[in-house]
This record gives structure tokens, sequence and C-alpha cells, in this order.
């Protein structure tokens, strides 16, 4: 039986008595031609090339892992690289990191931080509303939403809540900043004035209304939720018309401090719920409608 000798041994034996013996001679002798022996043996060439090459490169890398005791990670480490006018590719970083162990270490994730995390995402909902506008009984689909005001340099936030029948503004609250309190603080207010069970709250999807805490709120008393697609924001077109005119009517000019403003901003919310008629509510107000709907 004939051994079949591989061709990685074969070139080895050639190279090997290339200086005693002629190539081509050595070559018949092995069964194989003498470009198949000249094309390996220019693989070979270039290999040692790339690799003296490669080797380079993870010395300058190791030199940056060391200095920054593996902590740097291979993008930090490419950036590093082009300080000192060293273009690498960051996949070639990343290849010879693995390549010759140089990655760096990571904090291990903490496994009860990933359960609670897991257990209080932030969910979002259905599309109950879907641009059905069309609606008789009052309270029973509002739109909730948050917008920004200036003031004496200032930044400030209101959120308020809608009733999509007689466009009338039932709560409202205003704040300093972004925190999630002034939106629950929202609901707490309409709930405590009104009867909102089974009512149809619609919203976007920003962080406040996504929030377990809103959630179970609403859930507590049998709000039911809605929101809006991601990036669509029709269902609440009638909010974003609202804040259009409110921010279009005020002149917050001389208001100087918080106070000042939640002052203002009572005063025209009483001035647009009673005294400011509605072209589309019959030419009245929306407290007006709401009375006229609930005597029918």
């Amino acid at each position: 039986m004939i051994e079949i000798i591989p061709k990685s041994k074969i070139f080895n034996l050639i190279f090997k008595f290339n200086n005693k013996y002629k190539i081509n001679i050595l070559c018949i002798i092995f069964w194989v031609s003498i470009s198949w022996y000249y094309k390996h043996r220019k693989l070979i060439l270039t290999n040692q090339i790339k690799e003296n090459r490669e080797k380079d490169d993870v010395n300058k890398i190791k030199n940056i892992v060391i200095k920054y005791h593996k902590k740097c990670w291979y993008r930090v480490i490419t950036m590093k690289l082009f300080e000192k006018w060293i273009i690498m590719n960051h996949k070639k970083t990343l290849r010879l990191m693995k390549k010759y162990d140089l990655l760096s270490i990571i904090r291990k994730k903490n496994p009860y931080k990933h359960i609670m995390k897991a257990t209080q995402e932030h969910r979002t909902c259905n599309n109950i509303l879907d641009r059905k506008f069309r609606w008789l009984d009052v309270l029973k689909k509002l739109w909730t939403d948050i917008s920004y005001l200036y003031y004496n340099w200032t930044k400030a936030y209101i959120s308020i809540l809608k009733d999509m029948v007689t466009w009338e503004v039932i709560s409202h609250k205003v704040s300093s900043n972004l925190w999630l309190w002034f939106v629950i603080n929202t609901i707490k207010q309409a709930k405590y004035n009104f009867n909102l069970k089974w009512s149809i709250i619609h919203s976007d999807q920003w962080f406040h209304y996504t929030n377990p805490i809103y959630i179970s709120l609403l859930k507590k008393n049998w709000i039911i939720q809605s929101m809006s697609r991601k990036w669509n924001c029709l269902d609440n077109a009638p909010t974003e018309s609202f804040f259009w005119h409110f921010k279009d009517e005020i002149d917050l000019s001389y208001i100087k401090s918080l106070k000042e403003l939640e002052k203002y901003i009572n005063n025209y919310i009483f001035y647009y719920n009673n005294s400011r008629t509605q072209w589309n509510r019959k030419k009245m107000t929306p407290v007006q409608y709401r009375n006229h709907l609930n005597n029918l």
C-alpha cells in the first residue's frame, strides 16, 4: 500500500535539500511540479512577512494594554494608536487582541441586579385609541402629554390630561424638571376630581408613560392605557395642537419664578375651560359643552 505524503512535508524536504540538489530534480523525485513549489514558497514567505508585521502591531497594542492595566477595550486602543499616528482598523485590533490573549478584563454582571432590572423593565402597550376620535361619552377617552416652557431664561415643563370629547383640560401640573412624579400627580389630580374608571388614557411612548409606577397607578384605578406607535404622533395630534395654541396665546416675558408661572398657567387653564369658546364644540366652552352632553 502506497503511503500519501502531505504536500507540506514534501515542500519541507525539497527546501531542506535544495542546497545540495537542483530543485527541478527534487520536484521530479517527489512527483510535484516546479510551479507548485514556487507558489508554495511564495505563500510561506508572504505569511512570514505578515507574521512579522503582525508582531510589530501586537507589540504596539501590548504596550497600551500594559500601560492601562488591561482596562481598555479595542476601540479605545485603536484611538490611542491613532494618537501616536498609527492607523489601524478597529476590527484588526480586536482580532489581534483575541489571537494573542490581550482582551481587557470585563467586570462580571451582577445577576441579582439583572433580575431586578428585568422585573422593572419599561413596557409599551397597544394603540387602543387608533385615531378613533369620534366619541360621545365624556371622560371616557383622554389624551396626556408633556411640553416645555421658557420663562426668565429658565426651562419648565407642563403635563396635561385632556378630554377627547369636550377638549377640557381636566388636570395639569407644572414642574422645573422631568421627574416622573409630576406626571403621576397629573393623573392623581384628575382622579380626585373625576371618575376615571374604565377610561382610556392615550399617550406617546415617552419614558414617563412606560414606567412601571405609572402603569401600576393606571391599573390600580381601573384605567385603560393606550399608546401611539413609535415615531408616530398622529393619535396625539390634538394635544400637540393645544400646546401650539397655548404657547401662542400666553406671554411669559414678565414671569420671574416657578410659583408665578404656576399661577399664570392655572389662570390660563381656567380661562381655556370656562371662557374660550370652541368652534367645533357648537361654539361653547369645554365646560359648557360637557354640561350640554351630560344633560342630553
